[in-house]
């Protein structure tokens, strides 16, 4: 991959966006971990206004420091990156207990935060004139769908959406993103045991992306072997479930004898 002209591409299509919109530049969930990162820089390199938004809710030490880390490092790069801290934990606890017993389960909780997290986005954004600045990959967002639908995956625009997660790391390379997040195990940030995605998933990305090209292919199951087939079928069974989230709601169409 050409990293540089990558790098020159997104940031020309990030801006040229925002110029169309009429509006003021982005906001940016940062999480701690490599896409926020690269997303964030990518939208500072526009030169416009870029608010690094952290909203920790029962979050993991080590995955605020890496945040907080980033954005250091993105302030003192940047002139035109600002810096905000709404700690959602108190509002997000409130939240729960008001919920029946019955809709608590460590699943819909944990959507539930990505959820919380989005409002939170779209509020600042409309506040502040700024486009929501989604981070999903393209493993992430077309292969397995691992994502919370109208949670992370709520946002205006995608710029590394069509880049692997391994292309994501050689992006972040070339911006001298910082060291603790490059080296970090990718996580959603979720959960309050802070698992990562390959232990979520049952495989890693490279793992998830090799899947990906043999099931666009045509491959099936029968076709691989070993740890090959094993991820492929975890890759094909997650791919299938979480269509809903890549395809458009559908809609019940009235016919025109009916109207």
């Amino acid at each position: 991959m050409k990293s540089k002209e990558v790098i020159n591409h997104i940031v020309k299509w990030l801006d040229d966006y925002c110029e169309q919109t009429g509006l003021d530049g982005f906001v940016v969930g940062i999480s701690g971990g490599i896409d926020s990162a690269v997303t964030s820089a990518l939208c500072a390199m526009t030169r416009r206004h870029v608010c690094c938004l952290t909203m920790p809710i029962h979050q993991i030490k080590s995955e605020f420091e890496r945040g907080e880390e980033h954005i250091d490092w993105m302030l003192n790069k940047f002139d035109n990156v600002g810096r905000q801290l709404i700690d959602s934990t108190v509002s997000f606890d409130a939240f729960k207990s008001a919920l029946p017993e019955d809709a608590i389960t460590h699943l819909s909780m944990a959507n539930a935060r990505a959820r919380f997290r989005m409002t939170i986005l779209y509020t600042v954004a409309g506040g502040k004139r700024l486009l929501v600045a989604g981070t999903g990959n393209k493993v992430e967002d077309f292969g397995i769908g691992f994502f919370t639908k109208y949670g992370d995956g709520g946002v205006d625009l995608s710029p590394i959406a069509d880049l692997n997660k391994s292309e994501v790391f050689a992006i972040a390379k070339e911006l001298g993103i910082v060291d603790s997040i490059q080296v970090a195990h990718p996580t959603d940030g979720l959960w309050e045991d802070g698992r990562n995605d390959e232990a979520q998933i049952g495989a890693s990305y490279p793992e998830l992306e090799k899947a990906m090209i043999e099931y666009d292919a045509g491959t099936v199951a029968d076709d691989l072997e070993g740890r090959e087939k094993e991820v492929f079928i975890i890759y094909k069974r997650r791919h299938e479930v979480n269509l809903h989230k890549m395809v458009p709601i559908p809609v019940c169409m009235i016919p025109e004898e009916l109207k």
